[in-house]
């Protein structure tokens, strides 16, 4: 997922401006409320808040312009809750975009 670290920094940049510290928290930001919708989808019970969680992070990601994530919250809602393929994958994707140096998006 390399390249959507890519994307965000590119849109970021295209928003604030070449300040690396409001890149960084908005950066940041993305990842804590990406991972808070995913951490949600791993809870949700119901169909509605399966649906609900996927429904804010695709919204999230396609904001920030991370089509990959967006791209996996469509795969959840056409999933039943709890998909454990989906969960994984999400888990992988947020995990490789989170790891990757600053300086390399």
């Amino acid at each position: 997922m390399a390249y959507e670290s890519g994307a965000l920094n590119a849109a970021l940049a295209a928003a604030v401006g070449s300040d690396p510290a409001l890149v960084a928290e908005l950066r940041g930001a993305f990842v804590e409320s990406a991972a808070r919708q995913i951490d949600l989808l791993g809870r949700a019970r119901c169909d509605a808040n399966w649906h609900f969680s996927a429904l804010r992070l695709k919204s999230l990601a396609a904001s920030f312009g991370v089509q990959g994530i967006a791209g996996l919250a469509d795969l959840a809602l056409e999933s039943a809750p709890g998909d454990p393929v989906v969960l994984r994958k999400l888990a992988v994707a947020m995990a490789d975009f989170d790891e990757m140096p600053a300086q390399l998006q």
